[in-house]
C-alpha cells in the first residue's frame, strides 16, 4: 500500500511538472514578442503567432520572421528560401523578413518598412512598388536595396 501511494505521488508530480512547462513557455513568448511582429499582427488580419519572432498568415501565404536580438543581422542572399519572394526591413537583406510563396500582388503592411527585396524564384521578376509606381525591379535569383515607401510587391512570370 505504501509503495502504491509513493508511486502515485511520483507520477502525479511528474504530470504536474510536465504539464506546467508549456504554460511557462507560452508566457515567455507573450512577453518577448518583437514589436514589429506585434504591429504587423495587429494590422493584417488572419495572422498566427508562431513565437516571439515569427508569425504566419496562411490565407495570404505570408510569413514574418525577425532575427534573434542576440544574433547579428542576416547578410546573405541565402536567407530568402528557394521559390519565395522576400522583403526585408533593413538593407542588404537584413533585419526582419516578410516572405511570400505565391506569385501575384502582395500588399506590404504599413508598419513594415521595406529596405531590400530578394527574388528566390527561378523565373520571372518582382516589381517593388509604391501603389502602381515601380521603385525597383528584381529579377529571379537576385536581390536589391530599395528606397522610397513600398506598398506592394508584384510578381510576374
Amino acid at each position: 500500500m505504501k509503495r502504491t501511494g509513493v508511486l502515485v505521488a511520483a507520477v502525479l508530480g511528474l504530470v504536474m511538472t510536465l504539464g506546467a512547462a508549456p504554460a511557462i513557455a507560452v508566457a515567455e513568448d507573450d512577453r518577448d514578442v518583437d514589436p514589429l511582429v506585434a504591429a504587423v499582427l495587429d494590422e493584417v488580419p488572419g495572422g498566427i503567432l508562431i513565437d516571439g519572432r515569427h508569425a504566419v498568415w496562411p490565407e495570404l501565404d505570408m510569413e514574418l520572421t525577425m532575427p534573434a536580438t542576440s544574433s547579428t543581422a542576416w547578410r546573405s542572399v541565402g536567407s530568402c528560401t528557394t521559390g519565395r519572394i522576400c522583403a526585408y526591413n533593413h538593407t542588404s537583406l537584413g533585419g526582419g523578413a516578410l516572405t511570400f510563396g505565391t506569385c501575384g500582388v502582395h500588399t506590404i503592411p504599413s508598419s513594415f518598412a521595406v529596405k531590400s527585396v530578394a527574388n528566390a524564384r527561378s523565373v520571372g521578376f518582382v516589381q517593388v512598388r509604391n501603389v502602381s509606381t515601380i521603385l525597383k525591379t528584381v529579377v529571379a535569383g537576385s536581390w536589391g536595396n530599395v528606397s522610397g515607401t513600398v506598398t506592394n510587391l508584384r510578381c510576374l512570370v
